[in-house]
């Protein structure tokens, strides 16, 4: 046996010789080679979110034997039926008012916020307004609901504020007030809406930030030296140049708010929210197709709420 027989090189020329015609063979086929990278993340995609999604569908046509407790599988809409009960209907009701709510207000805070980052903002200032945006989004979802709940208590930061100030008896007054008050901030609904609009609100500034980034400030100073004022600039050139952002920043932040189930779990009342109502179904009184049901509200509501966005161009601003 020759040494040149025994040498590595030699002992690896096979491999190699594959391994060359598998890449030729991929340069000269593109679509071969985009098929192999798409066929695991595709069959991911198919066999465990669509399908789980398919399950819950499927789930929801069912119905439960409330007398002894079983799923029957026969296909029925008495589940469906069950959401407009009003105890069940005031839950999806409630949902989607605090998720409009919380998206208006979002975008009422977020909108001077964004103006000012894509018009003023220059060098390190726009440098430390991703920052304070971002830095949120960075830390525990948890820790930041919890914390929210110690300033929102009764003996919290924000009651010993109004001590301080003696407007003690404004507080009260406030939580007096039915529907929004409660015995604290911390369990009222106002409560729930305040920790909403802060968890969420980064995701309505950056989309508002990149529509008024595409803005451009000849047309402002147009309209202003044709004698437009500044509120009627901004109803009528920038408002309607910054909407697609505003409607891709709702997206997420109604989206989010209608199926979150921590914040209200932690803060607010014992009043039900969509993802409270499917937890407690699913898990506690084993009611699986009415937990799927309610699941199913969400995705229809959203199902919409994305093609009127996407007819009005919110998907230009993500």
């Amino acid at each position: 046996m020759s040494m040149a027989d025994t040498h590595p090189s030699a002992q690896a020329g096979p491999s190699e010789g594959l391994l060359t015609r598998v890449s030729d063979t991929l340069w000269r086929r593109p679509t071969l080679l985009l098929l192999i990278l798409l066929t695991p993340p595709a069959l991911w995609l198919g066999i465990i979110y669509l399908g789980s999604l398919f399950a819950l569908l499927l789930q929801s046509f069912f119905s439960i034997d409330h007398f002894t407790g079983l799923i029957n599988h026969e296909i029925t809409l008495a589940t469906y039926a069950e959401l407009f009960t009003p105890a069940n209907f005031d839950i999806i009701r409630r949902t989607v008012g605090m998720a409009t709510i919380v998206t208006l207000a979002s975008a009422v805070i977020a909108f001077p916020i964004a103006y000012y980052a894509a018009r003023y903002a220059k060098g390190a200032w726009r440098a430390i307004f991703y920052l304070g945006i971002m830095m949120p989004l960075w830390s525990s979802y948890l820790v930041k609901v919890y914390a929210w709940k110690l300033i929102l208590a009764k003996e919290g930061i924000l009651t010993w504020i109004f001590e301080w100030l003696h407007l003690t008896w404004l507080l009260d007054a406030y939580l007096a007030l039915p529907v929004i008050g409660g015995n604290s901030l911390s369990v009222s609904p106002t409560g729930t809406f305040l920790v909403f609009v802060y968890v969420w609100l980064p995701y309505m500034v950056l989309p508002i930030q990149a529509a008024l980034e595409r803005v451009p400030g000849s047309m402002l100073e147009a309209s202003g030296d044709l004698g437009a004022t500044p509120a009627q600039t901004f109803r009528h050139v920038l408002l309607p140049l910054a909407l697609p952002g505003v409607i891709a920043g709702s997206i997420f932040t109604f989206s989010l708010t209608l199926g979150d189930y921590i914040i209200p779990q932690i803060i607010g009342t014992s009043r039900l929210f969509i993802g409270q109502a499917v937890y407690q179904h699913q898990g506690i009184a084993g009611n699986i197709p009415l937990a799927a049901a309610f699941a199913v509200v969400p995705i229809v509501i959203m199902g919409v709420y994305l093609w009127i966005a996407k007819r009005m161009g919110a998907f230009d601003a993500l």
